[in-house]
């Protein structure tokens, strides 16, 4: 009879069993892929498996996870091989570039959980291990702490139905939208457009409160406009409610919708996995890579070469033209950021301000390769008002553009207050960066393990800081109000 108490090490484990456990169940990042590499022996072995497309076991199961990747998967296999000659043959370090461009637009894995920070123009919203914060200036209920709420100094939690998971927050100067795990979404703020998508506008929401129109529709993202709001399902459609002044619901007219209604042309075009919200436009990316723009033209942000209104989705030529499959994309105020399968940043719209990185201050009305970062491997890009940010495999920034109350995090402002080409953020050297969101005034950032630093205006306490002064430089933020797990299970019950 077998030895029942005998102990088993991870050695003894055939290769296909080890290779079973790394790719399946929870998903692993490729840095979790990278320690077992260089902790053991087993894992940094080839044991004779695919020698010559993969140099070990880990090696090999990261191949195989990019194989799985809904991202990978939608490339074409131009672009496979592109993107992993920028890799350098590394199939970790394109699982990693993979799983970053996920996380860009959703929550990212640090060692502190998982995160995902998200400003407005005068506060900030953060989601820590399904649980919500937020602070800074309260307009119209937007904090979700009810009424009686004007400001939060600090991050302080909002308070969701008994065992609601958030997995994704979207928040404008007026309203903000939750994504939970089950799919609902649930909204708060200034409803007198429709934006919440509830037909009540007599007064402001103030605490998150269901979308009854999306019931059994389970969404996976949501995009706060100006007045309007988008919502991304699980099944790649998307659905629009609020003001419709430019067409920025693209239903084909300016009519408002005071509940969410399909966009049917987009039905007809693709999966969509992405959307991106403006102040009165809207940005959608398919799972082929192509980009739709509708909404309002001003400043050229629909990226069409024109500024009339788009009451339709209408690709961007530009990228279908020269075959770049677009990944993910960033609406600002007034212009756009984006980044594709192999890692490259384009900008356009109004260049004021140098907010377009091309060392000049020209509007593009096209789409335009960022040629400065040609040699960076982009994984997400963040556009806000007259400033991009640029985040690149390995977890450091670039910025550009204005450089007004500190929110591009420079410090040494001398004789211009504008940053015309990209410039990587020394003060974030030492913190490898795994998402970046910016406000009107102020930007924070959330590290590979979980710290958080803020820097730019803190008059509103958007920073989230004790005291209302501003940052010129990073400055870490700490969740004073943090409950632990037992806590938070007792008041749902």
């Amino acid at each position: 009879m077998a030895d029942r108490s005998r102990l088993f090490s991870i050695d003894d484990l055939p290769s296909h069993l080890i290779l079973e456990i790394l790719t399946s169940g929870k998903r692993l990042s490729a840095v979790d892929l990278v320690s077992l590499e260089l902790t053991s022996r087993t894992f940094g072995g080839c044991h004779g498996v695919y020698p010559t497309k993969c140099r070990s076991l880990v090696d090999l199961a990261a191949f195989q996870l990019c194989m799985t990747n809904g991202i990978y998967i939608g490339m074409n296999c131009s672009s496979q091989r592109d993107i992993f000659e920028r890799c350098d043959g590394n199939w970790k370090r394109l699982l990693r570039f993979l799983q970053s461009v996920e996380q860009s637009s959703d929550m990212v894995q640090t060692s502190a959980g998982n995160m995902q920070i998200t400003t407005g123009r005068y506060h900030t919203l953060l989601i820590r291990n399904s649980s919500v914060y937020s602070c800074g200036s309260s307009l119209c209920g937007v904090l979700g702490h009810g009424p009686e709420t004007t400001q939060c100094v600090a991050f302080t939690r909002i308070n969701f139905p008994s065992l609601a998971n958030v997995i994704q927050v979207s928040a404008s100067q007026n309203h903000a939208a939750f994504v939970l795990q089950s799919g609902e979404v649930f909204t708060c703020g200034d409803n007198s457009s429709f934006c919440c998508g509830h037909r009540d506008t007599g007064r402001p929401i103030f605490r998150p409160r269901l979308v009854e129109a999306m019931k059994g529709i389970p969404c996976k993202q949501v995009a706060a406009g100006l007045n309007f709001t988008v919502f991304l399902t699980r099944q790649g459609l998307v659905y629009t409610c609020g003001t419709n002044t430019h067409g920025q619901l693209g239903h084909g007219d300016t009519q408002d919708r005071p509940t969410p209604k399909m966009v049917e042309l987009l039905e007809r075009v693709g999966s969509v996995v992405q959307i991106a919200a403006g102040p009165s436009y809207v940005l959608t990316v398919t799972d082929n890579g192509v980009v739709y723009s509708f909404g309002s033209g001003s400043n050229f942000c629909l990226g069409h070469g024109e500024q009339q209104n788009e009451f339709q989705p209408r690709a961007i030529q530009t990228f279908k033209r020269k075959g770049i499959h677009v990944l993910r994309v960033s609406a600002g105020d007034e212009h756009v950021v984006a980044v594709d399968s192999s890692g490259y940043v384009y900008t356009w719209g109004k260049g004021y301000c140098g907010e377009l990185g091309h060392g000049d201050e020209i509007d593009k009305t096209l789409p335009e390769h960022l040629i400065s970062l040609k040699g960076q491997l982009a994984v997400q890009v963040c556009a806000r008002k007259r400033k991009t940010f640029v985040l690149v495999d390995g977890g450091a920034v670039y910025g550009f553009g204005w450089m007004g109350f500190g929110s591009l995090g420079f410090p040494d402002r001398g004789v211009s207050d504008k940053i015309m080409r990209p410039r990587l953020l020394d003060c974030l050297r030492d913190h490898r960066v795994s998402q970046v969101s910016t406000g009107l005034y102020h930007t924070v950032v959330v590290t590979h393990r979980g710290r958080m630093f803020g820097f730019g205006d803190n008059e509103r306490a958007q920073l989230g800081h004790d005291t209302l002064r501003g940052c010129l430089e990073p400055t870490e933020i700490f969740i004073h109000e943090m409950e632990d797990e037992a806590t938070l299970l007792s008041e749902s019950r």
